[in-house]
């Protein structure tokens, strides 16, 4: 908490030294509660006062007042909303705001953080009890902050259920929604009253410190619509018409903007150096283009690989979640035309990110045409971006190569080590069948049998020393649809320190090539590449090492696996040895 301190001392003094708007807005606060009025706010700030540092309250308009902690940096801010939610100390709700959404403050009173006017309840007076009949209408002169103070009458049930009939059918399924956000509601949103409604409603009624009729007043009513938006201060929510796209929809403007369009994208990329970001996709097409878009969307950084994936005819539905983000892209092919969205929201924030989604969902409005192929700017074409959006990489990559008919694949055991996923060729995935470390050996086995166009064939005779050798591999980890092929020569069929299983090779690899088969001059696999390793003992660069084929047998007949026996003993020409070489070795991917 000490560096929380520090930092709110910095910013208070930032903000409190007559910053303008640009400095204020700079920095961010965490929401914790909203009350109807500013007596209700006061106390409440108190309270929180006494158990928590940087406590703070801000009138946020329309009757209602925040308690908020802060300033604090994004980063910050994050951190204390995932220590105390998970603490127990702020309730499950608080979010992130800004300052755009703060106005003047009224805790601690008489402080002024952002120069917009300092809140002062009025002093208690002792005055006998007036109707709301008798209440003077309020005039020009009246301040704001006593209309505020003076709470709505109540309602008796009968007056209660008579305003409630004046509700229309939306304005009543809101209120169930609203019901079922706050976690007492778990029924039909039908609009409805039944037992199941006005059960629920009197449960939100006693926590809320009102008298459980099951009939929301109109002041309860408010109340419950007020906590459920909540949610949504500071996030600017508007109707925004893209005319290039033909979608208009509903967006947290507050959070982003547009940036660019990259067909099939218009990019409404983050403000202030936010995580939110929301994509428009707008092309014309197909089932068979709706299909790709699915698979290519998946290649992205931006969707990660845990979360729901379903195409289904028409449509399709990507959700990506990790540590930093989740997102979620739905699209829909309707008349030719392929539009949806992508909505990229920090992880921890759940109840905003929904509540978004949901109102981009609603507004979500199909409009004449579809964002032109040839929009944006070619100039900035990278080979890792698609339509200008980062590719998912994996971890690491190193070369393999077939060793049985179904596909089995002998790879260096760096390359699999604290894999949430591997891949062969970054398309099929693979698992584990047996690894040692010792050897520096893995074998992976594919979740679909595979019909290799070379397997590895092992000779029994050792080749002569200072014969020609090739190793295949990856050298690049991928940037080549390719293996690439590195000729040399067998230096020695022993170690450094005369170990049996290993041979000393005479050539220049890179880091891509390890796990890649060593091939003698007759196209038989001799070896393994291992990797050049580091440590404070540096070898020449042209000195390698090679997992003796013998040692690759071994490890094979552990994971049930049949060596492939010598195929032939007659030289082979460099492109024979090529063409071997590339339908054998495979690039084996390491994903995070």
């Amino acid at each position: 908490m000490m560096r929380f301190l520090m930092v709110c001392v910095a910013l208070f003094a930032t903000v409190g030294q007559g910053a303008d708007a640009q400095s204020a807005d700079a920095v961010v606060w965490v929401q914790i509660e909203a009350q109807p009025n500013l007596q209700d706010g006061l106390e409440r700030a108190e309270d929180y006062a006494r158990r928590l540092e940087d406590v703070n309250g801000f009138a946020l308009g329309g009757g209602w007042f925040g308690i908020v902690l802060g300033p604090y940096t994004t980063e910050d801010a994050q951190q204390v909303l995932r220590v105390y939610r998970a603490e127990g100390l702020i309730p499950r709700d608080s979010y992130i705001a800004f300052s755009t959404s703060l106005r003047q403050q009224f805790y601690p009173q008489g402080a002024d953080l952002l120069q917009r006017g300092a809140l002062t309840a009025p002093a208690p007076q002792e005055t006998p009890e007036i109707t709301a009949e008798e209440q003077p209408a309020p005039t020009e002169e009246t301040p704001e902050v006593l209309e505020q103070v003076i709470a709505l009458p109540d309602e008796t049930p009968a007056e209660a259920r008579r305003s409630e009939r004046t509700l229309t059918a939306e304005e009543r399924r809101g209120l169930q929604i609203a019901l079922q956000w706050a976690g007492f509601y778990d029924a039909a949103i039908d609009g409805a009253f039944g037992r199941g409604t006005r059960n629920s409603m009197a449960a939100w009624q006693s926590a809320n410190g009102f008298e459980d009729t099951g009939i929301l007043t109109t002041a309860q009513r408010a109340a419950l619509i007020g906590q459920y938006n909540a949610v949504l201060e500071g996030l600017d929510l508007q109707r925004v018409t893209d005319s290039k796209t033909g979608i208009e929809l509903v967006l947290p403007t507050a959070l982003v903007a547009l940036d660019r369009y990259e067909p099939p994208f218009a990019q409404f990329n983050a403000k202030d150096d936010g995580v939110a970001r929301v994509l428009l996709i707008s092309q014309a097409g197909d089932r068979n283009t709706l299909t790709g878009l699915y698979q290519i969307m998946q290649t992205l950084e931006i969707v990660p690989l845990e979360g729901e994936r379903s195409l289904d005819g028409d449509s399709f539905l990507l959700i990506g979640r990790n540590d930093e983000i989740v997102s979620e892209t739905r699209a829909r092919l309707e008349g030719g035309q392929i539009k949806g969205f992508t909505l990229i929201w920090p992880a921890g924030d759940e109840e905003r990110r929904t509540r978004v989604l949901a109102e981009m969902q609603a507004s979500f409005t199909r409009l004449p045409g579809v964002l032109d192929a040839a929009a944006g700017d070619a100039a900035g074409q990278q080979i890792d971006l698609i339509a200008g959006l980062q590719i998912r990489k994996p971890r690491l990559s190193r070369s393999g190569f077939y060793v049985d008919g179904r596909g089995a694949v002998a790879t260096t055991s760096d390359a699999v080590q604290s894999c949430t996923r591997i891949t062969l060729d970054e398309e099929i995935e693979a698992e584990l069948s047996t690894v040692d470390a010792g050897l520096g050996i893995a074998i992976l086995k594919p979740a679909q049998t595979l019909a290799p166009p070379q397997v590895a064939q092992f000779s029994a005779i050792p080749p002569r020393l200072q014969s020609d050798v090739a190793v295949a591999g990856y050298s690049y980890e991928g940037i080549l649809e390719a293996p690439s092929m590195t000729f040399g020569t067998l230096a020695d069929l022993k170690g450094l320190r005369g170990e049996q299983d290993l041979s000393r090779l005479s050539l220049t690899s890179l880091p891509g090539d390890a796990g890649g088969p060593v091939f003698d001059a007759n196209g038989n696999v001799l070896g393994m590449l291992l990797p050049r390793g580091g440590g404070e003992r540096q070898l020449p660069k042209e000195v390698t090492f090679a997992l003796a084929g013998s040692a690759i047998a071994q490890v094979m007949e552990k994971a049930g696996l049949v060596p492939g026996a010598l195929s032939g003993t007659e030289t082979l020409a460099p492109e024979d040895i090529t063409t071997r070489a590339v339908g054998m070795t495979v690039l084996v991917s390491c994903w995070e």
